[in-house]
């Protein structure tokens, strides 16, 4: 299943007595929906109990989890092991305070689960692009999806914790972004409708163009060619409505690459951000991290992208070297770095697909914790990650 993060509960705004609020609240507590079906309940109030990647609201996330286990999975947890996986600058209380919902409240015999990060996982779902030609747990992982981008070095299956960056640009503020370029057109779409518009849009047709001048060009000299067409239906008049998207088409994701566009209190582009996270890492595992970067999440999906990104990121360290060639009187010749950035069919759910693998190896089952672990020691066994280091 594929389940957005977002659940649908029933504010009531009833004025009764405290006996009747009490029975109210307690029918509301089961009338909730999640996923898509909590996006299709207009007279629902829908919330997103995860926010950047982080989970701010515990007690929509212990339903959230009720309804995924019980009503989709259908399954019974004390005959499953689970394997729980978290953004990289997640707090221990946070894990601690999930182990203690996924223990005491859905867990009452033996369950055996596991934390894991999500870069060391879509490392491992990288395995599966022609561009791997040795199975290893050390790259950089740029991890982009609807509300934050990490980008997060890993060294032999460790996070390197202390060099990880975090982008304020992600595929929601791409969505904004062309929202704002549509309303500036004013191209006549309904109102209540312009977010799900823009957010089609960029699902469709955008790309990412390897010069903005170039694209510019392409489109005032041949508009036909590069100028598509969006067809919707007004949601209250039903009736269709058409329009034009051009420069919307590469200049949603551009604000990777130049993010003053969209933010001006962040002007430094992605490939800047990825060459100084690898920078401050130690030295003997920076050429490893630079030959193995890759993209994990639904906004590095973009077309081009990951050329792009190798573009840039080859001409900053290229320059470097150059530079200090120069410093060096010509005395010291660099070694060339090989820059590559990975690109693979399930990058979009590249942590699903390497929990996936990992969860079918032996040694997952050996790193589990088990109920009777957490009744000895309590929630600070997950505390400690497993790092999976035979699997490769």
């Amino acid at each position: 299943f594929i389940i957005p993060s977002c659940i649908a509960i029933k504010e009531s705004a009833k004025v009764v007595d405290q006996a009747q609020r009490r029975v109210l609240k307690g029918v509301d507590d089961l009338d909730f929906f999640i996923g898509d079906e909590a996006i299709e309940k207009p007279t629902y109030a829908t919330k997103w109990p995860i926010r950047h990647g982080i989970v701010e609201d515990w007690d929509l996330m212990e339903r959230f989890m009720e309804q995924v286990i019980f009503k989709y999975l259908r399954a019974e947890p004390e005959d499953h092991y689970f394997l729980l996986t978290e953004p990289p600058l997640n707090t221990p209380e946070n894990r601690e305070y999930t182990a203690e919902i996924m223990f005491d409240v859905f867990i009452k015999i033996c369950f055996l689960h596991v934390f894991f990060y999500q870069a060391v996982l879509a490392l491992a779902a990288s395995w599966t692009s022609r561009q791997v030609g040795e199975r290893t747990l050390t790259g950089t992982v740029i991890d982009s999806g609807d509300g934050v981008t990490h980008v997060i070095p890993v060294a032999e299956g460790y996070v390197i914790g202390s060099c990880i960056k975090h982008i304020p640009i992600a595929g929601r503020d791409i969505t904004y972004f062309i929202q704002q370029l549509l309303r500036e057109r004013e191209v006549g779409i309904p109102p209540e409708q312009s977010l799900e518009t823009a957010k089609a849009v960029k699902e469709r047709f955008s790309y990412v163009c390897p010069d903005l001048v170039k694209e510019f060009n392409k489109y005032d000299t041949d508009g036909t060619k590069w100028i598509k067409q969006y067809t919707g239906i007004n949601a209250i008049s039903k009736k269709e409505f058409t329009i034009d998207v051009g420069y919307e088409r590469f200049l949603g994701p551009e604000i990777f690459f130049h993010p003053e566009f969209a933010n001006p209190d962040f002007t430094q582009p992605i490939s800047e951000v990825v060459d100084e996270v690898i920078q401050n890492c130690p030295i003997d595992v920076r050429r490893p991290l630079y030959k193995n970067i890759v993209l994990s999440g639904g906004s590095t999906m973009f077309r081009d992208f990951g050329r792009r990104l190798q573009r840039d990121l080859k001409r900053t360290v290229d320059a470097r070297l150059k530079l200090s060639e120069e410093l060096s009187g010509g005395r010291l010749k660099p070694k060339p770095i090989d820059v590559q950035v990975i690109t693979h069919h399930m990058q979009r759910y590249a942590v699903w697909f390497g929990g996936s693998m990992l969860a079918s190896t032996p040694e997952f089952y050996q790193v589990c914790h088990t109920k009777k672990d957490y009744e000895e020691i309590g929630p600070s066994i997950c505390r400690h990650n497993p790092v999976f280091g035979v699997m490769s």
